[in-house]
């Protein structure tokens, strides 16, 4: 196309709206997306109100053909990961753009261009500022539901990327749908749990709201498991105590706890928490019906059928993990051990995983008690600057 594609960066509210509007606009209808909530969008996107910012700089742009927006970007340059992992990188998220390889190539050479001016050497993506935001672009499961933790894209997305010069494969991941049950618990799950809790005295508990936010923090607790299980992956760094309080109050707010499991240890003083499977009824369908991310004034009822009415026949598995000490004792097991009956009480009747890194042999191995299939891949991209 003859028109000249300019770049603006964002520098005001106003052009923060712009830039959140233009991914509901390039995906309204679309069946397989789970749109982001307005909401959420704002807080972690305003330097004021994500702790991320502590450790990371970021600057957004859009992408303009004759004044309309054809695609948007975001450079985020996280230095607690590059220190951590000796990686100056600059990486790019949140990049959505129309089928138009002049709008993807303009927008990766803005946020190319913002590196190198901040001495960085490769760019990498697609990240978000933390793990704990979605991350890779969907290369294999376009005919897939997606998920509220996960990255929907178009299949132009992926060639956009292999026709761009010096853009390589950084990371793989992989998704897997797994069946629950009909009735009853895997005969081999049920012995290594069974085992588990009798050899190596590891206990479910149950949490009430008391637990969450009471002295014991269990809440708290929660996410320094995830930050001791996903410390060595690809892209993490680890969530201070400041984004933890926040986390605690994103995720429990709406988490029904008859859906989460914990693991203690109780060999040790404090019970140590050294599992974690939470778990929440899929809300893609319910986020496809909040016009613009927005809970009003439909959109909170369709999120609470969701939620508290489980109206849906999928349960997504946010974070689920186990520290590397106890997994060789069976402790993955006790997870499913006890979640498993309560998808069945509820009719679920099937699970998507998070995203795990391909070569994560030890965490996929967890699903050899269901059926299951691979039915996504996405993939991190790299490019020397």
């Amino acid at each position: 196309m003859s028109s000249v594609i300019e770049i603006k960066r964002v520098e005001n509210k106003r052009d923060l709206e712009t830039f959140i509007q233009f991914r509901y606009d390039l995906y309204r209808g679309n069946a397989y997306d789970a749109p982001n909530l307005h909401s959420d969008e704002i807080n972690t996107l305003s330097k004021d109100k994500n702790s991320a910012f502590d450790f990371c700089d970021a600057e957004y742009f859009l992408a303009l053909r004759d004044g309309k927006v054809v695609g948007r970007v975001a450079a985020i340059i996280n230095h607690r990961y590059n220190q951590q992992w000796n990686r100056p990188a600059v990486r790019f998220g949140w990049i959505d753009f129309i089928d138009d390889i002049e709008v993807s190539s303009a927008l990766l050479k803005a946020v190319e261009d913002y590196g190198r001016e901040k001495g960085m050497k490769e760019i990498i993506g697609p990240l978000g500022f933390t793990d704990m935001d979605p991350e890779g672009m969907l290369t294999y499961g376009f005919d897939q539901l997606g998920t509220m933790a996960t990255l929907y894209n178009y299949d132009y997305y992926p060639r956009h990327m292999e026709q761009m010069e010096g853009y390589e494969k950084d990371n793989d991941y992989v998704e897997y749908k797994v069946f629950v049950p009909k009735e009853g618990m895997p005969e081999k799950m049920k012995r290594v749990a069974e085992l588990t809790m009798q050899r190596y005295n590891l206990h479910v508990k149950k949490l009430t709201k008391q637990d969450v936010y009471g002295p014991l923090k269990y809440g708290h607790r929660v996410f320094r498991v995830i930050n001791k299980t996903f410390g060595h992956l690809y892209g993490y760094s680890e969530m201070s105590e400041k984004q933890i309080d926040e986390y605690v109050n994103m995720y429990f707010k709406f988490v029904d706890l008859e859906m989460l499991c914990i693991i203690e240890d109780w060999n040790t003083p404090d019970h140590d928490v050294i599992g974690v499977g939470l778990t929440i009824p899929s809300l893609t369908r319910a986020l496809q019906k909040c016009r613009n991310g927005r809970l009003w004034p439909f959109g909170w009822w369709h999120l609470f059928r969701a939620l508290k009415l489980k109206k849906t026949d999928i349960v997504d598995c946010l974070l689920i993990g186990v520290l590397p000490e106890y997994r060789s004792k069976g402790a993955n097991a006790l997870l499913f051990y006890d979640l498993i009956p309560i998808y069945q009480k509820y009719g679920f009747k099937w699970g998507e995983t998070h995203v795990e890194m391909e070569t994560n042999g030890k965490v996929q191995s967890q699903w050899m008690y269901f059926d299951h299939e691979q039915h996504k891949r996405r993939r991190c991209y790299k490019k020397q600057l």
